[in-house]
C-alpha cells in the first residue's frame, strides 16, 4: 500500500533536519515529500505534492502556522495538520479548536511523542482510506446495478405505481435523463407460434429485443427492456408530428425481422402523453394495438391513435373493473371473444350478488357501463338494446338464459357500430386521398409520403387501408390515374409526348414512356397511331 504524504513546515532548518533523521517515517508508513521554511512556500508544495499531513511551527516569517492551517482547512481539507510550537504560545494554539488541528506538540520535540502522535494519525488516514474504498465499491456496485434499476422504474411507471411526488426524486436517483418534450410507449410482440425450425422462442425473442435496439433504439432516443414477453420502448418524442415517422420506423422493422429472421413481429404504439408519470397511459393504448391483429394482420406497426377515431380517446383509457375484458371483446367485435367475456360476466355476477338487492344493482350497474361506454364512442345506446325501452328496469328481471343472449347480441351490435365507424373513418381518408390524385395529379412531387403527411397518418396504416378499400396500392392508384389521363391527352391532343409528360407529372419523358408502355403494352407514339389511324 502506498505510504502518506508528509510535508514539513519550519522556520529553523536544524529543527526540520532533526525531526527528518530522528522519526523512522518508512516503519511508520510516511514519506517525507518536501520541507519549507514559511507558510507560504508551504502552500506552492501543497498543491504540487498533495500531502497528506502537514506538521508545521506556529511562529514564521511571511505567514504563520495558524494562518497556513487555516488556508489548508479552507482548500484542502483532507489533509491532517499536527502543529508544534514552544511553551508561550501553546495555550494560543490551542484556542485554535475551530482550526480542526490533529495534534499540538510542545518544542523540543521528542521523538517517541512524535512518533506516538503520528501512529495515531496514521489510524485515521487509514479509516478515512478504508471509508473511501467502502463508497467507492458502493459507487461500482451502483453503476452496475443502474441498468436493472432503471428498468424496474420504468416497469413501475408503465403499471402506474410511481406517485407524483415520488416522480422527480426517482428520475434524479437512477439518472433518468429524458427530456421529451412528448414521450410515448411502444410494444412488440414477438410470436411463439411462428417460430423458425430448431430456434427456441425465447431466444428468436431475446434477437429480435436486440436488434430493436441496434436498428431503432440507435435513431429514436428511447430506452428499451423486456416486460411480459414482450420489448417494451419508452420514447422521446419532439412534436405529435414524429408519431407517423416513428409507426412508418416500427412498421418497417417488423417487415425486416420476418423477411430476415423469420420472427412474426407486431408493434403497438400507444398515444402521445407530455410526462413519463402518465406513460401508462400509452403502454395501455400500445399493448391494446398489438390486441388489434387480429383485425389488422401481423408483421406490421398498429398506432392506436391511427385505429380509434381520435374522439374515442376517453373511451380506450376507460377502465371498469367489471367489464373490462368484455368492453375489450366489443372493441375487438369477435363474436366468439365476446360469447366468453359474457358468460365469465355472468359467472362473476352469481359468484359476487349473494342477495337479490345486489344481483339487481350489479345488473344496473352493467347497463349503466354500457351506456357510458356507448356515450363515449358517440353512439346511442338505446338504439342497441334490442328494442327494450328501460334497460334498468328490464334487465335485472331477465332469466340467465335471456340475460347471456341479450348481453351477447347488445356486445355485438355494439362491436359492429364501431367497426363501421372505423371503416367509415378508413373511407373518408381514402376519399379524401383519391381527391387529391384528383386535384394533383400533374405535381411531380404528389407522392405517398405527401398525402400520408397531409393526411396526418403513417405510411404503414394509409398503405394497408388504401389497398383494402381499393384493390391496390396508392402508387399504383396514382400511376394508373396519371397514364389514364396522359392516354386521353394523346387521343384528343396534338402534343408532344414530353409536354404531356409534365402534364401529368413526369420531368422525366424517357421515364414517362417506359411506364406508359408498362402500363398499356405499347409506346405513346405508337398508342397515338392505333387508336387515332394517324400514320
Amino acid at each position: 500500500m502506498d505510504k502518506y504524504k508528509v510535508i514539513l513546515v519550519d522556520d529553523e532548518e536544524e529543527v526540520i533536519d532533526v525531526i527528518e533523521r530522528k522519526i523512522h517515517w518508512d516503519m511508520l508508513g510516511f514519506d517525507v515529500v518536501g520541507s519549507a521554511n514559511n507558510g507560504v512556500k508551504a502552500l506552492e508544495l501543497v498543491e504540487k505534492q498533495q500531502p497528506d499531513v502537514v506538521i508545521t511551527d506556529i511562529k514564521m516569517p511571511y505567514m504563520d502556522g495558524l494562518e497556513l492551517s487555516r488556508r489548508l482547512n479552507n482548500d484542502y481539507q483532507n489533509i491532517h495538520i499536527i502543529i508544534f510550537t514552544g511553551f508561550d504560545e501553546f495555550e494560543y494554539a490551542k484556542e485554535a479548536v475551530h482550526l480542526e488541528i490533529e495534534e499540538y506538540m510542545l518544542k523540543p520535540i521528542n521523538a517517541l511523542e512524535l512518533s506516538d502522535c503520528l501512529k495515531r494519525v496514521k489510524n485515521s488516514l487509514d479509516k478515512e482510506r478504508e471509508e473511501k474504498l467502502n463508497v467507492e465499491k458502493l459507487a461500482n456496485y451502483f453503476n452496475a446495478s443502474l441498468p436493472v434499476l432503471q428498468t424496474n422504474l420504468f416497469v413501475s411507471l408503465i403499471e402506474g405505481r410511481v406517485s407524483e411526488s415520488d416522480y422527480e426524486k426517482f428520475l434524479a436517483a437512477y439518472q433518468i435523463d429524458m427530456k421529451g418534450p412528448l414521450y410515448c410507449c411502444a410494444v412488440f410482440h414477438t410470436s411463439e407460434h411462428h417460430v423458425p425450425d430448431g430456434m427456441n422462442p425465447l431466444l428468436l425473442s431475446m434477437s429480435v429485443e436486440q436488434q430493436i435496439k441496434d436498428r431503432i433504439a440507435d435513431t429514436w432516443k428511447c430506452k428499451v427492456f423486456t416486460y411480459l414477453g414482450n420489448s417494451v420502448l419508452i420514447i422521446e418524442i419532439a412534436s405529435e408530428d414524429a408519431m407517423a415517422e416513428l409507426t412508418d420506423a416500427c412498421d418497417r422493422f417488423c417487415r425486416w425481422a420476418y423477411r430476415v429472421m423469420g420472427a412474426v413481429v407486431t408493434a403497438g404504439i400507444g398515444r402521445v402523453c407530455d410526462s413519463l408519470l402518465n406513460i401508462n397511459n400509452s403502454y395501455e393504448g400500445a399493448r391494446e394495438a398489438v390486441s388489434y391483429r387480429v383485425l389488422y394482420g401481423t408483421q406490421r406497426a398498429i398506432n392506436i391513435a391511427e385505429i380509434a377515431p381520435k374522439e374515442q380517446k376517453a373511451a380506450v383509457q376507460y377502465e371498469d373493473a367489471n367489464m373490462h375484458e368484455l368492453i375489450k371483446s366489443i372493441y375487438l367485435g369477435k363474436r366468439d371473444a365476446i360469447e366468453g367475456a359474457v358468460h365469465d360476466e355472468i359467472e362473476k355476477l352469481h359468484r359476487s350478488a349473494q342477495t337479490m338487492n345486489r344481483y339487481k344493482l350489479t345488473l344496473m350497474e352493467m347497463v349503466g357501463t354500457f351506456y357510458r361506454f356507448c356515450a363515449n364512442n358517440f353512439i346511442d345506446f338505446d338504439n342497441f338494446s334490442g328494442g327494450i325501452s328501460n334497460p334498468y328496469e328490464k334487465v335485472p328481471e331477465m332469466d340467465e338464459v335471456t340475460l347471456t343472449a341479450w348481453l351477447i347480441d347488445t356486445s355485438m351490435a355494439i362491436g359492429e357500430e364501431l367497426k363501421n365507424a372505423r371503416n367509415n373513418t378508413s373511407r373518408r381518408m381514402v376519399t379524401d386521398a383519391q381527391n387529391m390524385v384528383v386535384d394533383r395529379y400533374m405535381e411531380p412531387d404528389l407522392s405517398l409520403d405527401t398525402v400520408c403527411s397531409e393526411l396526418g397518418v403513417s405510411n404503414s396504416y394509409f398503405s394497408s387501408v388504401f389497398k383494402k378499400e381499393t384493390g391496390k396500392s396508392f402508387i399504383s392508384y396514382l400511376t394508373d390515374y396519371r397514364m389514364d389521363h396522359a392516354a386521353n391527352l394523346i387521343l384528343e391532343t396534338n402534343e408532344k409526348s414530353y409536354k404531356i409528360a409534365e402534364q401529368v407529372g413526369y420531368q422525366d419523358a424517357n421515364y414517362f414512356s417506359y411506364v406508359f408502355k408498362k402500363r398499356f403494352g405499347m409506346s405513346p407514339s405508337k398508342y397515338r397511331t392505333e387508336h387515332t389511324g394517324n400514320k
